[in-house]
């Protein structure tokens, strides 16, 4: 057994990563959107011994827009049933910086840490795209104001959250003490953003703090990461430019006073899993086959900042303007265009299905010689599991990839144990 071990998550937007994965004769579409499904995912992750559950979601809506966005469950809600029906994976979810208030997010998380016995993770992000503006009646901030109002977002949940201390709910029927004298820390925060002077009427969680995780790979993104995150969840498809990303990343970790390890680094990775590399292959070109051309430029267009509907399929991919959504997608995706020398409509089919993570085609042992490969060379401390389509894609992943990590003694082969933090070997904030 090797003393470092791999971390796992499941990413999890349904039906499925792939613009068309929802098309697959064996993706669950009925019901929408789906309990029973969700539930499913979870109780799959557990039995393979993931760290998260880990849910992405967004505020976008509409016919051309990727189907795991169009309908969906509001996370925490969703979250805190799924904590009533596992015993040990973690719950993680998305909450935007941009679009919420501190007290909100932090009370949710909070309690979602309390119902599910210490098993909450925050996936903390400053929403990309300024269409979201328009729902919520607001202007979208520039870039770099995103990541200045995320790190006083955090720091506000942060106080909150230690409002009250360890233990402090003592119930002394005798005495006549509810709570320890003392144990009341108000929290008096005043921001250029925020303004947070009351406590949170919510006991400190069992973690102390939810499990943060941190999405931007943009320079202002690894900063915030370096300085907040627990777990760094970042696009990566070259071992090399991965290695240099997670020492990069590492190093400024430990310039703000932390230890290396206190920030996971966990790509994404999407795998096609077949029973033989030719099966495997089958079911990414049938999947391919189906795409909805409309959602794919959607796709495309919004992580390159530019629209590619009406541009030459087959010529060379084009430089992107200068963009205030996802800076650190689109100069992946053109450093991969250029690396591979790839035209636009084969990027196109790309970002269809993996959208700028490491896209893996092929058997069980040929997906974990990859997994393995990236780990052991240090370019990641795990992954992010994207399914092209859920269940039976991640079913596949969970059953005949899994065994092979856990054989090499890469993964762990059980729970040790109980909060999310026990499993990332995290410790939990004084």
């Amino acid at each position: 057994m090797n003393d470092k071990q791999m971390r796992l998550g499941v990413f999890v937007q349904t039906p499925g990563h792939h613009v068309a994965g929802w098309r697959h004769p064996d993706a669950v579409t009925t019901g929408w959107p789906n309990l029973g499904l969700m539930q499913h995912i979870a109780a799959t992750a557990e039995r393979a011994k993931f760290d998260m559950f880990f849910l992405g979601d967004g505020f976008s809506t509409g016919y051309g827009e990727h189907p795991s966005t169009i309908g969906k469950f509001e996370p925490i809600s969703l979250l805190s049933a799924l904590a009533m029906g596992t015993k040990h994976v973690g719950l993680a979810a998305t909450a935007s910086t941009t679009y919420g208030e501190p007290y909100h997010v932090a009370r949710g998380f909070a309690s979602l840490d309390h119902i599910s016995g210490g098993r909450a993770g925050w996936n903390v992000v400053t929403t990309a795209y300024s269409k979201s503006s328009a729902v919520f009646g607001r202007q979208h901030p520039p870039h770099a104001e995103r990541y200045a109002i995320a790190e006083e977002f955090v720091e506000a949940c942060r106080l909150l959250w230690d409002t009250w201390d360890d233990g402090a709910f003592i119930g002394d029927k005798v005495a006549g003490t509810f709570v320890k004298p003392g144990s009341l820390h108000v929290p008096d925060f005043h921001g250029k953003y925020f303004t947070v002077t009351g406590g949170l009427n919510v006991p400190r969680a069992p973690q102390g703090h939810p499990v943060l995780i941190q999405a931007g790979s943009s320079g202002p993104g690894q900063a915030l990461a370096a300085r907040i995150a627990d777990v760094v969840f970042t696009a990566q498809n070259d071992i090399e430019e991965a290695k240099a990303f997670y020492d990069a990343l590492k190093a400024q970790v430990v310039s703000f006073g932390r230890p290396a390890g206190s920030a996971l680094v966990m790509p994404g990775v999407f795998p096609v899993v077949g029973r033989s590399e030719a099966e495997a292959r089958e079911i990414f070109a049938e999947l391919n086959r189906n795409i909805d051309a409309t959602q794919a430029f959607t796709v495309l267009s919004e992580r390159l900042g530019m629209d590619v509907s009406k541009l030459p399929m087959d010529g060379p991919v084009p430089a992107p303007p200068e963009t205030e959504a996802l800076k650190s997608r689109s100069a992946l995706l053109m450093e991969m265009a250029r690396r591979d020398k790839l035209t636009l409509r084969e990027l196109y089919y790309r970002v269809a299905a993996a959208r700028g993570h490491l896209l893996l085609v092929g058997s069980p042992v040929q997906i974990a010689d990859v997994l393995e490969r990236w780990f052991k060379a240090s370019a990641a401390d795990g992954f992010n599991v994207m399914p092209p389509f859920f269940p039976g894609q991640f079913d596949a992943f969970a059953d005949q990839v899994v065994p092979i990590l856990q054989e090499r003694g890469l993964f762990r082969a059980d729970y040790t144990g109980s909060t999310l933090r026990d499993h990332l070997g995290l410790r939990m904030p004084a």
